[in-house]
């Protein structure tokens, strides 16, 4: 081994917190999650906010089983609006875990679910999920999206989704129909990080030379 390759050696596990790369890498989806999960307006556990990776190796260990890792929260509102954030094992999603999920959703009564997938899910499950729409809400990323959290990219403005009551009076100041709203995909990446369902309408606050901030709104459709 070469000086330099056994440098970068030595620095390999101090860049990673100590973690293996496979660790490392869920450690990051973990924290992105957990960022996710708190613009959404769930409560997040302040060991969950908190987490490092020295953290994260003393609970989960240096070789993490990923059905370990399940999360589950509440809305801050309310405590009725639970989601499960599950982390299959398998490297490409099928039928069964899916079911498996469901039943477990089924019988916490719990409506909404994320799901990390290794590499990717199949045509069969992906229909499954769609089939189970009208019981569940059931979103997948895939692991290497979540590696970095893209709200934290400092080209990306401040979104925030509003409620119902504030797109209502939004609309009303502006006698507007949410149709005449610029719109933002429902398959947006930031969309999807806040999970915005059709309909919804986001607040969109751009920094300005002239006038400090520039606000925008967008409905997603």
């Amino acid at each position: 081994m070469s000086d330099d390759e056994e440098a970068a050696a030595i620095s390999a596990p101090s860049i990673r917190g100590g973690l293996s790369p496979e660790a490392s890498r869920l450690f990051r989806a973990y924290r992105t999650i957990s960022n996710m999960l708190s613009k959404r307006g769930y409560m997040i556990p302040k060991e969950m906010r908190e987490m490092t990776p020295a953290s994260f190796k003393q609970r989960f260990g240096d070789q993490p089983g990923r059905e370990s890792l399940t999360i589950l929260v509440e809305k801050a509102d309310d405590s009725t609006n639970q989601l499960f954030v599950f982390f299959p094992e398998d490297e490409k999603l099928g039928v069964k875990p899916i079911k498996t999920y469901t039943d477990r959703m089924r019988a916490e009564n719990v409506g909404n679910a994320l799901i990390v997938l290794r590499v990717d899910i199949t045509p069969f499950a992906k229909q499954a999920v769609q089939e189970m729409s009208d019981a569940f809400r059931i979103e997948h990323f895939k692991e290497a999206e979540l590696l970095v959290d893209i709200t934290q990219h400092q080209l990306v403005p401040e979104h925030q989704v509003l409620t119902s009551n504030e797109k209502n009076e939004l609309l009303k100041r502006y006698r507007l129909k949410d149709t005449q709203l610029p719109r933002i995909q429902a398959n947006d990446p930031v969309a999807r990080y806040l999970g915005m369902k059709r309909g919804q309408v986001v607040r969109i606050t751009r920094p300005s030379e002239t006038a400090g901030r520039y606000v925008t709104y967008r409905v997603c459709m």
